[in-house]
Order: structure tokens, then C-alpha cells, then sequence
């Protein structure tokens, strides 16, 4: 049974965590055999991905109805925000150890096989390597699909890098509506910004396609192809969580639930896309650009 008193709420037991470890399990075990061509693999990450939005769509339900409950006080709003600011400084790591990756191809990893410091004086692997990035072709090329060219600034890039840096802008008119009980505001910035993520997203599928089928810019097109679609990919997954998220807000601003002193999932929700947009920033600068 659900408690309330003077220090924290404390909810009724939930069969939320099993369905989600369930739902996680399902999930990962049908890539699994995917990746491995086993033919159940689709169905069975189908069937996860399923349990996964019935998950979300009960668990938040529960957690939308205890707020307008008024069953939350100001130390569970404290939980909820050290939550999600732990939440992004996770986002922050990963997406590090991304760019980590592509700093050790570029700065450390391609030198070496030049033949640059101690490790690679020998420069048994190929002798006639020369460093350069993007690295579109190897000396050995049986193993892998070459690229014709890299993927420039210009472009989709840089439309993407325009449509993200507004979207942080009509989110944030949208945040000052909420604050002054502008109701129009609020939804029209959610709105527009809620088109823009779809709009990001249309661009880079659109992206994608043309990388694969006009530049031969696949997975197997050498650790400059791998990188480019870690990179890009993980962020645009990032992206497409965000804008759903974005539109659950938008729903729930239709429908009045916050106010301009109650409205941490709003708060949440724009913390995150702002950092998918400097997470993007970077990507255009070292992927794109450099």
C-alpha cells in the first residue's frame, strides 16, 4: 500500500521493474540472433521492442497520475532532478567514450601504422601506409567495401545543425510561455520543436540512403565508415527519444498538466534535447568538418 507523510512518497509495489527486465531481455536476445542471420531474430526483437513501449506507456501513466495526484512533495521533485541530472552525465560519458574512439583512430591509432613513435617503427602491416583521414582506403582491400568519398559539411549537415540549434531556441520560447502562464506559447514552441526533431530525423535517413547507395558509405567501408555511423547513429537514436519524448510533453501541455511552478517534466524533457544539440555540435565539428 502507498504512503504519504511530511518526508518522501512511497508508492504501492510495482510489477514495472520485472516487465522491464523482461521486456530488456527479449529485446537484446532477438538482436542477438538477428546479427547472427537466425530467422526469429526480427520476431523476437519485435516482441521485446513491444513490451519495452507498453512499459514505458504503464510505468509513466502511474508516475503522470501520482503527480497530478498531488502525492509528490519538494524532496521527491529533488529525487526526480538529481535522477536526471545523473542521467545525463551518463549520456555525457558514453557519448565520450565515442569520441574517444575516434580520437584514438585519428591521433594514435593511424600514426602508428604510418610508423610514427616506438610502437610502429617497424611498420610491419603495411609499409607503404600514409596517414590521412578520412581514411577511405586501406592497402588491404579484400576485406571491406571502399568508400568513393566522404561525407562533407555542407549540405544535410549543415541544414541538421540549423534545425537543432532552432529547435533549442522554440523550446526554450516554449519553457518562458510555461513560466508565464502563456498557454499559446507553450504550445506552439512545443510544437515547433517537436517538428523540427521529425524534420532532423527525415534528413538524416535521407542522409543515410545517399551515404549508402550514391557514396558506397557503409558499416564495412573501413573504421572511417564505422565511426561515421556510431557516431551519427547513436546520436540520431538520441534524437528520435527526444522528439518522443517531446511529443508526450506537448500531449500533456494540451491536456494542462503543468503549471508554471509545477513542471519538472517539462524541465527534464529540455535538458535533454539541449544536450542532444551540443552532443550534435561536436559531431558536426570532428565527424563532419574536421
Amino acid at each position: 500500500m502507498s504512503t504519504t507523510n511530511q518526508d518522501y512518497y512511497v508508492p504501492e509495489d510495482s510489477q514495472w521493474p520485472i516487465v522491464g527486465a523482461l521486456a530488456l531481455f527479449t529485446l537484446f536476445f532477438g538482436f542477438a540472433l538477428w546479427v547472427n542471420s537466425v530467422q526469429a531474430g526480427p520476431i523476437v526483437s519485435g516482441v521485446g521492442f513491444i513490451m519495452l513501449a507498453y512499459l514505458f506507456y504503464g510505468w509513466f501513466s502511474n508516475i503522470v497520475e501520482e503527480s497530478l495526484s498531488s502525492k509528490y512533495n519538494s524532496k521527491v521533485d529533488t529525487s526526480f532532478r538529481l535522477g536526471m541530472i545523473w542521467f545525463i552525465v551518463s549520456e555525457v560519458f558514453f557519448f565520450i567514450a565515442l569520441f574517444g574512439s575516434l580520437f584514438y583512430v585519428r591521433a594514435i591509432a593511424l600514426p602508428w601504422l604510418d610508423g610514427d613513435g616506438h610502437l610502429g617503427s617497424s611498420a610491419l602491416l603495411w609499409p607503404d601506409f600514409t596517414t590521412q583521414w578520412p581514411l577511405l582506403s586501406l592497402p588491404d582491400a579484400s576485406n571491406y567495401v571502399p568508400a568513393k568519398e566522404a561525407m562533407g559539411a555542407f549540405g544535410i549537415p549543415l541544414i541538421n545543425t540549423v534545425i537543432l540549434l532552432t529547435s533549442g531556441v522554440t523550446l526554450t520560447w516554449a519553457h518562458h510561455g510555461l513560466k508565464h502562464d502563456n498557454q499559446k506559447t507553450l504550445i506552439i514552441g512545443l510544437a515547433m520543436t517537436v517538428s523540427l526533431g521529425v524534420i532532423f530525423f527525415g534528413f538524416q535517413a535521407y542522409e543515410y540512403a545517399h551515404a549508402y547507395h550514391e557514396m558506397d558509405l557503409t558499416l564495412e567501408s573501413g573504421i572511417y565508415g564505422s565511426t561515421f555511423y556510431m557516431l551519427t547513429g547513436f546520436h540520431g537514436f538520441h534524437v528520435t527519444m527526444g522528439t518522443i519524448m517531446l511529443f508526450v510533453i506537448l500531449l500533456r501541455s494540451l491536456k494542462g498538466h503543468f503549471t508554471a511552478d509545477n513542471h519538472f517534466a517539462f524541465e527534464g524533457v529540455a535538458w535533454y534535447w539541449h544536450f542532444v544539440d551540443v552532443v550534435w555540435l561536436g559531431l558536426y565539428l570532428f565527424v563532419y568538418w574536421m
